[in-house]
């Protein structure tokens, strides 16, 4: 049986930290959920002042943009329901080593966009 020890100063300000970081990188998301959105809205206001033909939109864009904002904000509820669950383990002396299900989870989610990302650029060459 594994056995109880108190949570020191250094173990909260670690989940801190780790908490913020995540805090970072919904928003990091979402930035660059919103960016990617407004690609579209870019590329049909260049052509508009150079006089030359719009490109035809998919709205591929604006789609995955979107999914991006949404990713971005999941993450940052998810980072304060496991922030908050993480303190309540260290408060009551528990054990905490087990891999993050939501970095896990962020990472395929975000691997998958990439990938999908890629084969849109590959087939729309």
């Amino acid at each position: 049986m594994p056995e109880n020890r108190s949570a020191s100063p250094s173990d909260y300000l670690a989940a801190e930290r780790t908490f913020l970081a995540w805090i970072r990188t919904g928003l990091a998301l979402m930035g660059f959920g919103f960016v990617v959105a407004r690609f579209g809205l870019f590329l049909r206001e260049i052509a508009t002042t150079t006089h030359s033909h719009s490109p035809e939109s998919t709205g591929v864009s604006l789609w995955i943009g979107t999914t991006l904002l949404i990713v971005g904000a999941a993450v940052n509820v998810a980072a304060s329901i496991n922030h908050v669950r993480l303190i309540r383990k260290l408060n009551r002396g528990e054990d905490i080593g087990q891999p993050s299900s939501v970095a896990i989870a962020v990472a395929l989610i975000l691997a998958t966009i990439g990938l999908a990302l890629a084969v849109y650029l590959v087939l729309m060459r």
